[in-house]
Order: C-alpha cells, then structure tokens, then sequence
C-alpha cells in the first residue's frame, strides 16, 4: 500500500470538490482548477476528506496511486493559499521590472527578455533582483519560473544569472595559469 496515497485529503471551508468520473474540479477563495484523473483509480469523497483508491492491485494502479493523492492535494491547497517560487538575480546590471503584466529582464544579452505570464500567474517584483512567481497551478508556476531561470541560468565562475532563492550555485576555479615561463 502506498504510503502517500492512503492518506485523506482534508478539504478546509470554502473549498467546493466536484467529481464527474474521471475529472476533478476544486473551486476555492482563489480560483478554480481541474484535471483529467487516471481511469485506473478513484477519489472517493467523504464527510470534509477526499481519498484515493485504487480499485484493482495491478502495477500501474499502485505507480499511481501516490501521484495522484499529491495531485490532488495539490489543487486543494493551491485554491487555499496558492504557490509562490522566488528567483534572484545575480550580476552587474541585470535587473527584472514589470512592464504592464510582462516581465521584462535586463539579462546583459543586447536586447531585453520579455515574458508573457500565461492565465493564472503573475509576477512580482520585490527588488529589481529579487522576483517571484504567483499562482494557483503548483506545476504552472514551477514550469514559468524555470523558463524565466533559463533565459538565463547561473554560470559556474562568477555566479551570474537567475537562480531559485536559496539555490547553491557550485563555483569552478578560474584558469590556473602557468607557473613556469617560455625561456
């Protein structure tokens, strides 16, 4: 049995679970999400709990299982209090600033990037190198935030670039240069 997927989902007050065969739909303070559920398993909801069963004991029903329950449980919370992943900037002159909804980074290229949040997630800028990245979709939010730490990702010799708040960049040495000389 798998330990993840036997746990209940408890879902707080204000949060409407609609289930329709294989689709789930979570409404709360925050939005609304949905998601196609895999056939091989079933989410049973019980007074103020959702839980996940898995009907048969075949192989892919027990992989599953444990997906499923965190998927779930990811939706619950992300109408709740929603998702929040931080970047910080590193290097001379590279800077983020909101332009309308687009986040326009100064990244050193000759030309600014540009990124278009898709619905459901806005950006904020705390300082022009420190930014985060707000939504309800757990998985949306982590898939934005990596695509604006790859317009730029952090160099091993000097640091410079976008990276996770807290990320720990592993620095290389520089050139050794030659210790004796041509004679």
């Amino acid at each position: 049995m798998s330990r993840i997927g036997r746990l209940p989902i408890p879902i707080p007050p204000g949060v409407e679970v609609s289930l329709d065969g294989n689709r789930i739909t979570v409404t709360g303070p925050r939005g609304r999400l949905e998601r196609e559920l895999s056939p091989e398993l079933r989410v049973a909801q019980e007074d103020g709990t959702l839980r996940v069963e898995r009907p048969s004991d075949s192989k892919r029903a027990r992989e599953l299982h444990g997906l499923t329950r965190t998927l779930v449980a990811n939706m619950v919370i992300g109408v709740t209090e929603g998702y929040r992943k931080g970047l910080e900037i590193t290097g001379v002159g590279y800077r983020a600033q909101l332009v309308g909804q687009k986040l326009q980074l100064n990244l050193g290229y000759s030309h600014p990037v540009e990124i278009e949040p898709p619905a459901g997630i806005a950006f904020e800028i705390e300082t022009p190198v420190r930014l985060a990245v707000v939504g309800i979709d757990k998985e949306l939010v982590g898939h934005i935030a990596a695509r604006v730490r790859s317009s730029r990702k952090p160099e091993p010799y000097k640091g410079k670039g976008v990276r996770y708040a807290g990320e720990q960049v592993r620095r290389k040495a520089g050139k050794a240069g030659k210790i004796g000389g041509k004679k």
